[in-house]
């Protein structure tokens, strides 16, 4: 059971629709939190992929970073730094925009399966996915911009990676206490 399941109880269509909406709103929001960087700027998208897919699970995590990449292609001001439009699909920061649908879809399975008990677990179930993330946002820049490998992990891995770990403990601590909230709430 995910923490939205244990919130909110039995979650209708409408529920659902709601969650994505609301998940894929504070995503572009927390895309709008960067530090510039060449080619692929930090933000706190990671943060918010991790955090919708602990909270939503695996389908409904992966459905709402579809919606969010869904509004910023048709012109929503939600990529990193206000952006918007399809070519960022497309662009060198393609590999991770995609790469955040699987990372959602996995943080949210592990989550499911049992890895949102306990500050450590939540932790490995922030880590792996986030850094499993590195695999297409590094292959796409080295494959679609003609970096070389070693290139494309120093633009594309190496600066992100003490950032993604702090990203991981917020995550896993936030997490962490909203689960503390709610049992405290139903005593």
């Amino acid at each position: 059971m995910t923490l939205a399941q244990a919130a909110l109880g039995h979650r209708s269509f409408t529920t659902q629709a709601l969650l994505v909406l609301s998940g894929s709103v504070a995503l572009g929001l927390l895309s709008q939190v960067e530090v510039p960087m060449v080619p692929v700027p930090m933000s706190l998208q990671t943060l918010g992929v991790t955090l919708i897919g602990l909270t939503f699970g695996a389908r409904l995590a992966a459905l709402t970073v579809l919606a969010y990449l869904a509004q910023g292609a048709a012109g929503l001001p939600v990529f990193s730094g206000g952006d918007a439009g399809a070519h960022h699909l497309v662009g060198p920061t393609a590999g991770f925009l995609w790469g955040f649908v699987a990372m959602a879809w996995l943080t949210g399975w592990l989550a499911e399966r049992g890895f949102d008990g306990g500050l450590l677990r939540l932790f490995a179930a922030s880590t792996i996915p986030a850094a499993l993330l590195y695999v297409p946002g590094v292959a796409w820049l080295h494959l679609a911009f003609g970096l070389d490998l070693s290139a494309a992990v120093a633009a594309g891995a190496l600066p992100f990676l003490l950032g993604d770990a702090v990203k991981c403990a917020i995550s896993a601590v936030t997490v962490a206490g909203g689960w503390k909230a709610l049992g405290a709430a139903r005593r």
